[in-house]
This record gives structure tokens, C-alpha cells and sequence, in this order.
């Protein structure tokens, strides 16, 4: 089988694609033929040793997968071979196979494609454990979402208007904040074009209730001494580049707290949490509160310009993978 394949630790024009063996399931795994795997931020750091997982080379990035079920392990019982299913690994999910842990692979809802399905566990799953579980949002409430035209900042967006609250979307370009707009925003600010301090003076005076930041950067602190009175930094990623310097007498001033947000640890250590979490953004997905924007898809060959194009932040919504297809 064919697999993007990472062999020195580096940028994405390092990696290569090349022919290996089919992966076979072991105990408690499910190997699945690929339809659809999308691209993350994690993949930009896993391929340069910079995330907090760190694979043994070689090995191929990608961690959402929807397809079809090959093969199972011993002791598998909740799929067969045959089954669409849709879910999370570590790694692995840039190749015509995959294998993936029975736990972390969900059956595909009825009339949701493959690329909707890979490009929704991670971003939405993260939005949510975010928003809901370390955000506490509450409707009417006001969040302020920075990145927000990327794959998380959108599901943030959506996930945020289904919750009730007042929505205000930051990115760096009209025709990104449009996008926002289309999915929920109730105000936007481009953030290249007008001081973010200035402009959240304007839209929400007495400061947002809960910041969710997947950006760091020259960004996070502006929007952390805009925050209101008792507000929620959520420190969910840093697609800036930078991690931000946050003098401590900031939260101390507003009584506002810094909140992290890591989602893989939160899958690992509170499964069953988890699982809830899914069931509500699967009924979500089924009532249309949620609507996951797939703006280009590539052939594995080309899944490295995939990951080069999300490490330049110039995608909106999510760049999807299709192993089976060129």
C-alpha cells in the first residue's frame, strides 16, 4: 500500500510517499482502507518533532480517518469488516490503510460522506471539550474566537452559536471572516487590518466572557487584557508560531483565569466523557447546527502541499486527504 511517509524530522516538502506493507491489526485495533483523512496543526508539529506525542521514524502523519473496515484484531466486537466508521490515531491516517484502536473509531452516521466524517472528530471534539467542559459557556455569554476561520476556529464559531452565545470571529482577511460569518459569527474583526484591542473596545465594550485562542503569538495577549470580568482564556494551540509571555497580573486584575485545552489527554484519561461529547455533536451534526466546511481535497501525493498550506494558515475550514483516490 501506498502511505505518506515521514523519514527525518522537518517540513512538510520533506516527506515522501512511498509503497510499505499492509499494517496488520493487533489485540483490541481495526484496520481500516482510507477514504478520507484530514489535515490538523498536529501534523505540522508531529513531523518536526515539535508536538507532545512523538512517534518513532519513520511513520506517516494523519490522525482523523473515515473509511471502511479491512480487518479486525482479537477481541474486537464492536466492527466488522464491511463497516464505514469514521474516528481518531495518533498517527498513520496519510495512507490507503490505517490501523486505529476499536475505541477511538465511530460507525459513520447515516447520510454523512467520508470527508465530512475525517475532518469532524478532531476540531469539533476539541471545540466542544473546550467550550463546554473547560469554557463553561453559557448562553449569552460572549466568545471571542481568535484563528477563527481555521478547521477548530470554525467549529469553535458553530459549536459556540449552538451553546447560545454571542459570537465574535478574528481572523486575518475579508474573505476568511466572511466564511465565519457564513457559519455563525455575529461580528467579526479582521485583526490585520484593526488594532484587536481597539476593535474589541467597539463590538463588546465590557470585554468577552471566554477567549478561545488555538493562535498564541502576538495575538493572545491583546485579547487576554481585553477579557471581561471573571472571563476564560482558553489556550488551545499555537498556529502562530510563538508560545505568548502572559504577565501573571493580567488574570489577577480581571479575576480571569487561564485555561488549558489538550484534547488528546482528555480523549486518553476521560474516555467516557468523551463518548458523551460525541453523541452530542453527532445529534448536532444530524439537526444541521453544525455544518463542516471542506474547502479543497488531495490526493495522497499531494498531501504534503496539504500540510504546507495549513503550516502558511492559508486554509479556511478543513483540507482533506483521499488515499483511495489519484
Amino acid at each position: 500500500m501506498r502511505a505518506v511517509i515521514c523519514k527525518e524530522w522537518g517540513p512538510p516538502e520533506s516527506l515522501v510517499v512511498e509503497d510499505i506493507p499492509v499494517p496488520e491489526p493487533k489485540k483490541g485495533q481495526v484496520r481500516v482502507a482510507i477514504h478520507a483523512s484530514s489535515v490538523n496543526f498536529p501534523d505540522v508539529l508531529i513531523i518536526q518533532n515539535k508536538y507532545q506525542f512523538k512517534p518513532e521514524l519513520p511513520f506517516s502523519p494523519g490522525s482523523d480517518l473515515a473509511g471502511v473496515v479491512t480487518a479486525v484484531g482479537e477481541g474486537v466486537t464492536r466492527f466488522k469488516v464491511g463497516d464505514k466508521v469514521m474516528g481518531m490515531t495518533s498517527w498513520g491516517a496519510f495512507a490507503e490503510e490505517a490501523i486505529a484502536e476499536e475505541s477511538r473509531l465511530d460507525p459513520l452516521p447515516e447520510g454523512v460522506d467520508f470527508a465530512i466524517a475525517a475532518g469532524f472528530p478532531m476540531v469539533y471534539g476539541t471545540s466542544y471539550h473546550a467550550l463546554v467542559d473547560r469554557g463553561e459557556v453559557k448562553a449569552g455569554q460572549t466568545v471571542l474566537v481568535l484563528g477563527a476561520a481555521g478547521g477548530v476556529g470554525l467549529a469553535a464559531v458553530e459549536i459556540a452559536k449552538a451553546l447560545g452565545a454571542r459570537v465574535i470571529a478574528a481572523a486575518s482577511s475579508a474573505e476568511k471572516l466572511a466564511i465565519c460569518k457564513e457559519h455563525g459569527a455575529d461580528e467579526v474583526i479582521n485583526y490585520v487590518e484593526e488594532d484587536l484591542r481597539e476593535a474589541l473596545k467597539r463590538v463588546c465594550p465590557q470585554g468577552p466572557d471566554v477567549i478561545y485562542d488555538p493562535v498564541g503569538g502576538d495575538l493572545a495577549e491583546p485579547a487576554f487584557r481585553s477579557i471581561g470580568w471573571r472571563g476564560k482564556f482558553l489556550v488551545v494551540g499555537f498556529a502562530g508560531g510563538s508560545i505568548p509571555k502572559i504577565p501573571l497580573n493580567l488574570p489577577l486584575l480581571k479575576n480571569a483565569s487561564i485555561v488549558g485545552v489538550f484534547y488528546g489527554a482528555y480523549v486518553k484519561n476521560e474516555y467516557q466523557a468523551y463518548l458523551k461529547d460525541m453523541e452530542v455533536l453527532f445529534s448536532w451534526l444530524r439537526e444541521g447546527k453544525l455544518k463542516p466546511r471542506v474547502s479543497d481535497r488531495f490526493t495522497l501525493d499531494e498531501a504534503p502541499s496539504a500540510i504546507r498550506r495549513l503550516a502558511d494558515r492559508k486554509a479556511a475550514g478543513k483540507l482533506i486527504v483521499e488515499p483511495q483516490q489519484g
